[in-house]
Parts: structure tokens; C-alpha cells; sequence
């Protein structure tokens, strides 16, 4: 407000003395009169412009002003809200732009906090898997170097557990490369039509001895009868379903089934992997898929694996134009489904 007066008075005095020496000049008014004249022109203007001033263009300036500070805190419907009060054409494309900008601004700034806490979260992970097997093998070689070395049954004991903590070293560090691999676009998708049910046959019978330790059976539907012909990178698609069977398997309880079928579509084929086993949560199927991941932690280490092997899936069919989704209810088992794009029969 006090800008406003202040430009005010500067340009009515600005305006009157230039108008009062045309005046003057010309002689359109008497000499006498003249410094009335001026005081009552000097008054018009002052009120005249101060109230263009403030009630327009201070009035939209100040609404632009809230709209930048609600865009600091993120308060969108209050946005609009002064955005939709400016009248004046000019300054309402000058704010939906200014709007625009914040927005994309503010955009670039989450997105860049979502990376610095990922990258904070994920450091934190993998120190924490790679502490797990490197303190067991330090703890049972330094148990040896202590003198357990010279009991000839210990020896072999602890080196076997030593080798077993750096066998999941070396798994974890080698699922971490292919995952970042993946990820940077390293590795890129050698596709190739091949026969799907063929491959799952083979999976399975590689899987079989592990299936048969907990007297579980892995049913195969229509995939042997029914020619499944797909267009995908052979390699990567083994490990997709080696890595969910696997996981069937290993929460599966003795006794249980897996199931596997393939459905024919008109452009793809898709694959379900059916589980009667321990199930997950529902608050944890949103985050299945993330690395390191795990529903029960210590129950999943005791059984293996990296807590990498599902975030592989979902990258792997990502970049096959597909999308891995889970269905699943606690104590009740899972069923994992994805398609891949249909090939020449």
C-alpha cells in the first residue's frame, strides 16, 4: 500500500506540473487560477491513479506473490485458488506460466530428494547384506586361526560354513551388477522366438531335486501340449522363472503345489506361477518387488537368496514391455503373472 501512494503522488506531481506549464504556456488558463488549477489536478490524478494502482495492479501482484508462496508449500488448491481471482488477462497468462515453472521446478527438486533418499536407503542396504556373509566367514576363520584349525572335524565344519558365507558374497555382489546393469541399460534383451513351455519344462526339471526334498509337486498346465512360441530373450526369461519357481518352492511347506500355466492370447502368452505356500501380507505386496526387500527378514535369510532376485524379474520384463503382478493372501499361498509377446507358431 505505501508503494502504491508513493508512485502515486510521484506520478500525478510528474503529470500536473507538465499539464500546468502547457496550460501556462498556451494560456488556456488565467495566471491567477492556474495554481488552483494544478492543486485540483494534482488531487484527480493522485486518487485517480492510486486507486488503478493499488485495487488492479497491486491487487494481482500480491495475488502472484501468494501464489509463489503457496507453491513453497505445496498447498495446490490454494494455488488455483488465487490464480483464479486475477481478472486481467495479461497477468493471468503471466501467472499460469510463473505456476508452470514452480511446478516443474518443484518436480525437479522432489524427484532429486527421491533420489538422494534412495541412494542413502540403498548404500545402507547393501552395507548391511554385505556385512551379514563377510562377519559369519570372518567369525569362523578367525575361530580357526584361534587353534580350532588343529581339530581336524571343526576344521572342516567351519570351512564349509566360511565357503557357504562367501558363495552368498559372491551371489550378492554378482545379482547386484546384473540389477544395475539392467537397470543403466548395459544389458540389452537378446530377443529370439523360442518355445516357452519347452523352457519351463526345463526349469522345472533342474528344480526337481529341490521340490522333491519337501515332497512337493509342481503341476505343469497345458504348457506341454500346447505350443507357447514367444519373442523374448531366452536367457533372461529362464532366470525370471527360476527365480519364481525357486521362490515357490522355497515357501512352499512340505507337501504343498506349485502350479504352472500358460494361456494362449491372440498377441501374447501368459505365464502364472501359483503357489499354496506362507503367502504375503498385504501391506507388503506393494514392496515385493523393491530391492532387498524382504516380508519376514530372518526367516528369508535363513532360507537363501540376496533379497535381489524379484527386483531382477520385475527390470527383466520391464524391458520386455511387460509387467509382473503378484496376488496373494497370508497363509494361503501366491500367484505370480506376467505375459511376453507372442512369436511365430
Amino acid at each position: 500500500m505505501e508503494g502504491s501512494k508513493s508512485i502515486s503522488f510521484i506520478l500525478s506531481f510528474v503529470i500536473t506540473a507538465i499539464a500546468s506549464l502547457l496550460l501556462y504556456a498556451f494560456e488556456f488558463v488565467e495566471k491567477g487560477n492556474i495554481v488552483h488549477v494544478a492543486l485540483l489536478l494534482l488531487v484527480v490524478l493522485y486518487l485517480s491513479l492510486y486507486i488503478f494502482l493499488d485495487k488492479l495492479i497491486y491487487k494481482h501482484i500480491s495475488e502472484i506473490d501468494r501464489v509463489v508462496s503457496e507453491s513453497r508449500k505445496k498447498r495446490v488448491e490454494d494455488i488455483e485458488l488465487y490464480r483464479n481471482r486475477i481478472q486481467i488477462n495479461s497477468f493471468k497468462k503471466l501467472t499460469t506460466k510463473l505456476v508452470k515453472k514452480l511446478y516443474r521446478h518443484q518436480n525437479e527438486i522432489d524427484h532429486l530428494s527421491r533420489l538422494a533418499a534412495f541412494r542413502k536407503e540403498f548404500i545402507a542396504d547393501v552395507s548391511h547384506e554385505l556385512k551379514t556373509p563377510i562377519f559369519a566367514a570372518q567369525g569362523f576363520i578367525h575361530t580357526l586361526l584361534d587353534g580350532a584349525v588343529d581339530d581336524k572335524e571343526v576344521r572342516t565344519r567351519f570351512l564349509k560354513k566360511a565357503a557357504t558365507s562367501v558363495d552368498s558374497l559372491d551371489m550378492l555382489v554378482h545379482d547386484l551388477l546384473t540389477l544395475s546393469n539392467i537397470e543403466i541399460g548395459k544389458t540389452k534383451m537378446q530377443l529370439e522366438y523360442f518355445a516357452l513351455n519347452d523352457l519351463i519344462s526345463e526349469v522345472v526339471e533342474q528344480l526337481s531335486i529341490r521340490a522333491e526334498k519337501k515332497g512337493i509337486l509342481i503341476k505343469i498346465i497345458n504348457g506341454k501340449n500346447i505350443p507357447a512360441i514367444v519373442f523374448a530373450d531366452w536367457l533372461r526369461i529362464r532366470q525370471v522363472l527360476t527365480n519364481l519357481i525357486s521362490n515357490a518352492i522355497k515357501y512352499t511347506d512340505e507337501g504343498g503345489e506349485v502350479e504352472i500355466s500358460l494361456e494362449n492370447k491372440v498377441e501374447n502368452v501368459k505365464v502364472k506361477i501359483k503357489d499354496n505356500g506362507v503367502g504375503i501380507p498385504k501391506e507388503d505386496l506393494k514392496r515385493v518387488f523393491e530391492r532387498f526387500y524382504r516380508v519376514d527378514k530372518s526367516r528369508s535369510r535363513e532360507k537363501g537368496g540376496t533379497g535381489l532376485g524379484l527386483a531382477i524379474v520385475k527390470h527383466i520384463l520391464e524391458g520386455h514391455n511387460s509387467i509382473i503382478e503378484v496376488m496373494s493372501e497370508e497363509g494361503k499361498g501366491s500367484t505370480f503373472e506376467f505375459s511376453l509377446q507372442k512369436g511365430k507358431g
